[in-house]
């Protein structure tokens, strides 16, 4: 078989096994009652969590909590790493690094077992329409089964995602995430429809939306895909059949340094608070919950806010301007008009700083944008920016890797042949 098409097979083959294991639910929950209560939290926390999971939480899978543990983790890990000099060096060593993610695993394992308990005691108090619990088994036991199961669930995912990073194509951990928001398609395409059929959305509301769609995926591929290119010199670097000109290359900077990696930890962050806050009875508490509440104004501020800080810290840990200076005057290159050395990395910083500028205002804007026409127009979206951005990124990011998997294929076939 070739081998790209295995390593797409396997990825698919996962992503089947992340799909199955969703409707899986945890021992003892009464999957009517879980349903009927997400059917009127569509546009809370909740919704915006079973979302990202694919619906998983509004079946009460084992698998509920998703990747979210896992990436809470990894961004306070990322925030230890950039404080604290020994944990960058033990970040950047390839011995050091598998410490490192051990750590963040086992921090995962921790956020899970809280996150998990934490829903399976608001579990406990919650019942449906005719009085029934949610809760089919005694208390204590349902806490204990739910916190590891739960736990175990969060792991599986993680381990499925080393596993398509290391055997398919494509990072894992985002695909596993790009599947769950996809899966929902179908379901809003028949939602759309029906609301067209009862007359609560007109044609015309019907294809503004989907001008809207196709307006903002446009926007986002054109604006992942530009980038500035700054141009290289190489004195020693010559051509064969013309030895004494200099060859340009250049250092491409993307508008988006950081990806999809700022939406992600933005919503992680404000959802990990909102998860351990849904099943409390206190009113400060309650009154903090509706404050956060991603239907409200400071839900979305706090988004903003936190997707532009993280887009500054991610680009500042992917792009490393001194050491790609470093390595250009080590190999005889320099940028026509600017000094090898640390004139180069200021200007590679400063260069590095106003594309992040404007990436991260980018990535603001598309976050937001979907409530904004909602809280504008009053026309209901049944993915937000964050879900529209992670999957045409995961899916350009994707593609990407494909193609270079092609060409190392052909190289490969190259040189068996002797050519």
């Amino acid at each position: 078989m070739n081998p790209i098409a295995r390593k797409i097979l396997i990825t698919l083959g996962f992503l089947l096994i992340y799909r199955v294991l969703a409707y899986v639910p945890v021992p003892g929950v009464n999957i009517d009652v879980i349903k009927d209560f997400f059917s009127g939290h569509q546009n809370d926390a909740l919704g915006l969590l079973n979302m990202f999971s694919g619906n998983a939480v509004s079946r009460m899978s084992i698998i509920a909590l998703g990747v979210m543990p896992y990436i809470t983790a990894s961004i306070i890990m990322e925030l230890l790493a950039a404080t604290f000099p020994k944990l960058a060096e033990l970040k950047k060593d390839s011995q050091g690094f598998q410490k490192y993610m051990q750590i963040v695993k086992y921090s995962t394992v921790a956020i899970s077992f809280i996150q998990a308990i934490g829903i399976a005691i608001g579990l406990t108090s919650l019942t449906g329409k005719a009085g029934e619990s949610a809760v089919m088994i005694e208390t204590s036991t349902f806490v204990i089964l739910t916190a590891f199961s739960m736990m175990g669930g969060t792991m599986l995912l993680v381990w499925i995602g080393e596993q398509i990073t290391e055997r398919g194509v494509g990072n894992g951990i985002s695909l596993i995430i790009f599947a769950g928001i996809v899966s929902r398609i179908p379901s809003a395409i028949v939602g759309t429809l029906n609301l067209v059929d009862v007359g609560e959305l007109s044609i015309i509301g019907l294809i503004f939306i989907l001008l809207i769609i196709v307006a903002t995926i446009s926007f986002i591929i054109f604006i992942e895909l530009a980038e500035r290119r700054i141009p290289i010199s190489y004195q020693k670097k010559v051509l064969m059949q013309n030895r004494f000109k200099r060859v340009m290359n250049y250092i491409p900077i993307k508008v988006n340094l950081s990806g999809v990696i700022p939406p992600i930890f933005a919503s992680a962050i404000l959802m990990f608070p909102l998860t351990i806050l849904s099943g409390v009875s206190n009113p400060i508490l309650v009154q903090i919950r509706d404050l956060l509440n991603p239907n409200g104004y400071l839900y979305h501020v706090l988004l903003f806010i936190f997707v532009i800080f993280f887009a500054y810290f991610y680009a500042s840990i992917v792009f490393n301007a001194k050491e790609i200076a470093e390595n250009l005057k080590k190999q005889g290159g320099f940028i026509p008009g600017i000094r090898p050395g640390e004139q180069t990395s200021k200007f590679l910083n400063e260069v590095a700083s106003r594309l992040t500028f404007w990436g991260a205002l980018y990535l603001g804007a598309i976050t937001v944008m979907p409530w904004l026409l909602v809280k504008l127009i009053g026309i209901n979206f049944y993915f937000g920016g964050t879900a529209v951005l992670i999957v045409v990124q995961v899916a350009i990011d994707t593609m990407r890797k494909i193609q270079a998997e092609l060409q190392m294929q052909k190289y490969d076939t190259l040189s068996v042949t002797g050519l």
